[in-house]
Parts: structure tokens; C-alpha cells; sequence
């Protein structure tokens, strides 16, 4: 397969992508429900990690993406670590003897794909990790279709996938969370923070003056929407211009929103 560079306009798309990704809401409580488990076991996924010098949250979402978060399960395609992997790539590890543990697989299947050896978790980079790791047949040789593996959940994607090594289907659909979409509900409830690159665009807001509130408003998406737009802001596009979207303007503008009791 023809090799995929990250270039300074594959870069700019990956953060525009991630900055209007939205969660479509029937997804809201899957999502977070697959976070919390993260969360869980937050500590195995960082004793690799700190290992090897990768993001934790790098290997937690890959993690879900190909096993399910099953510890039974190889990192590198989801076989059961009883055996050697038996799918692509096949025979993995080389070393040991099976049944591994899930950290000695994890440890092979990111030291295969010389993870270990990037320095760069830049959000563009991440991203492009992450797509590498699945595979660049969707930006190859469907073009009109984003990797579910990234946007699958989000308004990113739609249907089209493929259904088996080298089959491809138009109608069929991810029936998994994207992993950058996780990763967007991560740095949401503040357990990450990913960086963009210093030159990221950035929007202006198209939108009324905004008022606090604990309740929906007509006009607050617009305003989440405009604050991703910066690093270090991740917000639910919800229509709840409450406690964390006002931090976010405090934030960003150094004053609350109006209405906000905080002042």
C-alpha cells in the first residue's frame, strides 16, 4: 500500500476535522460509558506508556478500537493472547511464549509500528497515528469516505467501510466509536489536553451575545462551537451555556458569561 506523509496540509485537516467534530447526541451515554472504563484502567494503560514514551490515551483508544478493551485480547488486531496473533499481523510477538500477558503484546504491537521511536503527539500527529494504525485504505481508495476508525458517532461520518481485509461496502456502517472521537470526550471532561500546531486556524464567533444559563439555549452551540476552535478548550457542543462553557470564556477572554453568579 502506498505510503501516506503527514504534511503541513494533511495536518491543517486533521486539526479542522477535530475542531468541528460533533458527537451525534444518541451517542452521548455509549461514549461515556466506554470513557469511564478507560478511565478504569487509566494505570495500565500509562505503565506501557511511560514505558515507551507514548500517551496513554494513545493506547487507550486503540486499545478499544481493536479489542474491545478486552485484557484478553492482542493490541495489535484484537486476537486472543492464547495464541500468537493469527490475523494481520500475523505471529505476533515473535518472542515468548503464549498465553501473553496483555502488557507484553501491547509492548510488541507499538514497538512493531515504531511508536515508541515518535516524538511528536501533537494533535496532527496523533491522528495520523492513529489512521496509520487502521489502515490508509479509506484516504487512498474511498476518498469519499473519513475513516470510521477516527469519526464513526461524530457528524464526520456517515456510512462506508470495509467489512473484511480488502472488502470494501458503501452501505455498511462502523458500529464503534472513532477513536479521535473518544479522544474528543476525553479532553471534554478534562482528563486530557491535546495541542494543535502554533499556526492553527482559528474562527471568529458568528453568533448573538450570550447569556449563562442552566438550561438549553438556541444559540449556544455556536458559541461551544466557536471556543474549540482554541487549544486547551474542549466542550460538549450541547446548547448548555452553563459552568464550563463560562470557564471556557473566562478563560479565553478573562471575564465569565453574563448571568454567570461567579461574576
Amino acid at each position: 500500500m502506498a505510503k501516506v506523509y503527514l504534511t503541513k496540509k494533511l495536518s491543517e485537516e486533521y486539526i479542522r476535522l477535530y475542531k468541528r467534530c460533533e458527537v451525534r447526541s444518541k451517542y452521548f451515554d455509549r461514549i461515556d460509558a466506554i470513557v469511564d472504563a478507560i478511565l478504569t484502567h487509566r494505570s495500565r494503560y500509562e505503565s506501557v506508556g511511560s514505558v515507551l514514551g507514548i500517551p496513554w490515551y494513545f493506547i487507550a483508544v486503540i486499545h478499544n478500537m481493536e479489542g474491545g478493551l478486552n485484557f484478553a485480547t492482542h493490541l495489535h488486531n484484537g486476537d486472543s493472547l492464547q495464541h500468537r496473533t493469527r490475523h494481520v499481523p500475523r505471529g505476533r510477538p515473535r518472542k515468548g511464549t503464549p498465553p501473553f500477558t496483555w502488557e507484553e503484546s501491547a509492548v510488541d504491537a507499538l514497538k512493531l509500528r515504531r511508536l515508541d521511536r515518535q516524538k511528536d503527539w501533537s494533535l496532527p500527529h496523533l491522528l495520523y497515528e492513529l489512521e496509520g494504525y487502521n489502515g490508509w485504505g479509506y484516504r487512498l481508495y474511498h476518498t469519499h469516505v473519513l475513516s470510521p476508525y477516527l469519526w464513526s458517532y461524530s457528524n464526520h461520518y456517515i456510512s462506508g467501510k470495509y467489512v473484511a481485509d480488502g472488502r470494501w461496502s458503501n452501505t455498511a456502517r462502523s458500529r464503534q466509536a472513532g477513536a479521535a472521537v473518544l479522544l474528543k470526550r476525553l479532553e471534554e471532561r478534562g482528563e486530557i489536553q491535546l495541542n494543535t500546531s502554533p499556526d492553527a486556524p482559528l474562527a471568529s464567533p458568528d453568533a448573538p451575545l450570550f447569556f449563562y444559563s442552566d438550561g438549553h439555549e438556541p444559540e449556544a452551540a455556536a458559541l461551544q462551537r466557536f471556543l474549540n476552535r482554541f487549544d486547551g478548550v474542549a466542550l460538549r457542543v450541547d446548547g448548555w451555556p452553563g459552568k464550563k462553557t463560562s470557564d471556557a470564556v473566562k478563560k479565553l477572554f478573562g471575564f465569565h458569561l453574563k448571568g454567570d453568579p461567579r461574576g
